[in-house]
């Protein structure tokens, strides 16, 4: 994804995407004891510890915008070619962005030539997936995500073995990744809630939207996914990934 997709599709996305608190304490339980960190596409800052000494990259203007005040400092400049010094930062993070990267093993090259002691990254394991949008009604998600996304073991190749735990969604999940309304599939059908999932931008979507209209409809949804309706979180396939560097 370029630029100027998010250029064009991201305005009001800070109001629609706002961190879920669970989620930012796995994100900051795994960055461990790192005080200075390097948050690589960084969008509108979500996740970014705030007891921390931060440099975001980002290279969209328009998500840079939206910053909120009194945010870390924000540079515009992308995952391939980050503008800090060799082994500037305790720590490098990316959350839900490497699929977005013109070229995702030069970025993880870039985090690990500036990162000292650790690389935390929010990811999606499309193999550990069977999430009932892309499964029953836009498949076409699932086969652009394994043209795009590189797997758990792609990324081991590139940075070595890793510490990969599952991140469970919860229901009421404040942040509005494609994921997040797993309980809630109603909003799937709002084009306000779609323009923050930028997958939307990237398939044509209306025939499965239609489909996933009938079956709420109809109780077709309700009836095919009851077992849900009493989970609290769900294991939809998103991937907290830690590298650690000894003798940095």
């Amino acid at each position: 994804m370029t630029t100027a997709t998010y250029d064009a599709i991201g305005e009001g996305y800070a109001r629609r995407r706002r961190p879920d608190h669970r989620i930012a304490s796995a994100i900051v339980a795994a960055l461990g004891d790192a005080r200075s960190v390097i948050n690589v596409g960084a969008g509108t800052g979500s996740y970014e510890p705030a007891d921390r000494a931060v440099l975001a990259v980002e290279p969209s203007a328009l998500m840079i915008g939206q910053r909120v005040p009194g945010a870390a400092p924000c540079i515009r400049g992308s995952a391939e070619a980050l503008p800090a010094e060799t082994q500037a930062f305790d720590a490098a993070m990316a959350v839900l962005t490497i699929h977005h990267w013109q070229d995702w093993r030069l970025g993880l090259r870039e985090m690990r030539r500036v990162a000292r002691s650790r690389i935390v990254l929010l990811t999606f394991d499309t193999d550990a997936s069977d999430f009932w949008l892309t499964r029953d009604y836009l498949p076409a998600i699932t086969a652009l995500d394994r043209a795009t996304m590189p797997s758990l073991q792609m990324l081991a190749g590139e940075l070595g073995p890793c510490d990969a735990t599952p991140v469970l969604v919860p229901h009421d999940c404040s942040d509005g990744f494609l994921g997040a309304y797993w309980r809630r599939p109603e909003v799937y059908l709002d084009p306000v809630a779609r323009r923050s999932i930028s997958v939307f931008s990237r398939i044509d979507a209306e025939a499965g939207l239609d489909r996933l209209a009938r079956d709420l409809a109809s109780g077709v949804w309700h009836q095919r996914n009851a077992d849900l309706l009493a989970r609290d979180a769900l294991d939809v396939g998103y991937r907290l990934l830690r590298w650690e560097f000894s003798g940095a």
